[in-house]
């Protein structure tokens, strides 16, 4: 790999030879004199390794290195020097030196350390990079809902994430109860930590409390090493226990413990190690129900629910599917390599019409579905999954419930639809209902429809 590096020296032998020998390796190289010059350089060039001679005139390695942490703090230092000692070698790397070498250089370990520094460096490049990725996903502008409903959800989410509290997230399977959570660890104090997905149903009763905890050798026949268990992963910032109420008891139990005592043993240890982690649980069943049937302990459940958050299912927020559908296509032509634009009146009505019980989920599956079938430039009701096809689809939405309801209804699905065909120009809007522009904000409001979707929006459902 190629690096940019710069080489610091006051021995102008040294540095032209080991400059010779970077380059004939590949490297773009860049030398100084001393610590001043190193300097003057480093305010108008990057690079990626600096390696410098710590006895010079005037400011010395050290005093460079320190200089470097504070302006490029990304750049790796390598000291080199003739006057070795235990008590310098020490101080350097404490420093932020990234190694240390002896005077006279041999140029080839030199050229193969800085191989090994040049793919830690863009290793940790791509961490950083996916990090920064994933934190901006779950960035509340990136968020896609416009409902009062998920407003009031989001509220929620930004005052937990600036507590340390336990969250009891419910609601239907695919209403994203999961990138709630994740959202919730990634804007609070522990960001930099992991988060730990843990599927309760999908972890046989009988390993439950090795799973939880960890164990170290020798534990148990068969624990033939030590073994790092989700609240030890977790240290240090989030466990999410999805399905909580498939947690066998004996499980739970344990769980209570650790909750109450702030700490836990991993099995086959005697050393006791701190619950350093925030713990959000979730369910998609009915919490009472299951707390009364004895499913749940209500010990535990009160321990976990100190803030309860309700995700509506997607039927209940329907305002919120034209912006969905607008990401979901955004996102597919990307994977898919098309150019699709949307869908077009007829099926943005269908979709509003329908009920959609697996949620957010059922949604993008359908609309992946449409992207691959569809060969126009806009979606059609026949690229829809056939569940989704038929007039009985659409009529059936007024052949039941009371009339005011049903009209009520039909009101808002033509309202969302007009909006999404004139891209939220309620001027345009209100022209192709027949209204005028302020009886379509009455209308707006009445229905508690969202005034304009945020056009930014790019995060998965």
């Amino acid at each position: 790999m190629k690096a940019r590096i710069l080489v610091v020296d006051d021995e102008r032998a040294i540095r032209d030879l080991l400059s010779e020998a970077l380059q004939d390796a590949g490297h773009e190289v860049l030398s100084a004199g001393g610590g001043e010059e190193a300097s003057a350089i480093l305010r108008e060039e990057n690079f990626q390794i600096a390696i410098c001679d710590i006895k010079m005139p005037g400011m010395d390695g050290l005093q460079l290195l320190r200089h470097i942490r504070d302006v490029s703090p990304e750049t790796a230092v390598i000291l080199v020097t003739a006057y070795a000692s235990v008590e310098t070698a020490v101080y350097a790397l404490r420093s932020g030196a990234f190694d240390y070498f002896l005077k006279p250089l041999i140029f080839e370990e030199i050229i193969a350390k800085i191989s090994r520094i040049d793919e830690y460096l863009k290793v940790k490049r791509e961490n950083q990079n996916l990090r920064q990725e994933v934190e901006a996903r779950y960035d509340f502008p990136n968020m896609i809902a416009k409902s009062r409903a998920m407003d009031a959800v989001f509220g929620m989410i930004r005052k937990v994430s600036a507590t340390a509290s336990n969250v009891l997230i419910t609601g239907e399977s695919g209403t994203g109860k999961e990138m709630i959570a994740r959202a919730i660890h990634f804007n609070s104090l522990v960001r930099e930590g992991k988060f730990v997905p843990v599927n309760c149903g999908a972890i046989p009763t009988t390993l439950w409390e090795s799973e939880i905890l960890g164990y170290t050798r020798g534990a148990f026949t068969g624990a033939m090493t030590d073994k790092e268990g989700y609240l030890q992963s977790a240290d240090g910032g989030t466990l999410f226990l999805d399905e909580i109420t498939e947690m066998p008891p004996e499980a739970q139990v344990k769980l209570l413990r650790v909750i109450e005592e702030q700490e836990f043993t991993p099995l086959g240890s005697v050393k006791t190690r701190r619950l350093n982690a925030r713990i959000i649980a979730a369910s998609n069943q009915d919490m009472g129900r299951e707390v009364d049937g004895r499913k749940l302990r209500e010990d535990l459940y009160y321990r976990l629910n100190v803030v309860h958050i309700a995700v509506p299912p997607l039927r209940e927020r329907k305002e919120d599917i034209p912006a969905l559908v607008r990401h979901l296509v955004r996102r597919y032509n990307r994977e898919l390599g098309k150019k699709i634009q949307g869908v077009d009146n007829a099926t943005m009505r269908l979709l509003l019409s329908h009920d959609w019980k697996g949620n957010v989920r059922e949604l993008k599956n359908a609309v992946e579905r449409a992207m691959i079938f569809c060969d126009r430039e806009t979606i059609g009701v026949d690229d829809l999954p056939t569940e989704l096809h038929g007039a009985k689809k659409i009529s059936g939405l007024l052949s039941h419930g009371d009339l005011k309801q049903s009209v009520r209804e039909f009101e808002r699905i033509s309202i969302l639809s007009a909006l999404e065909e004139a891209r939220y120009d309620k001027r345009h809007a209100a022209s192709l209902l027949g209204l005028s522009k302020s009886s379509l904000y009455r209308k707006m409001e009445e229905l508690e429809i969202g005034l304009s979707p945020d056009d930014s929006l790019d995060q998965d459902p």
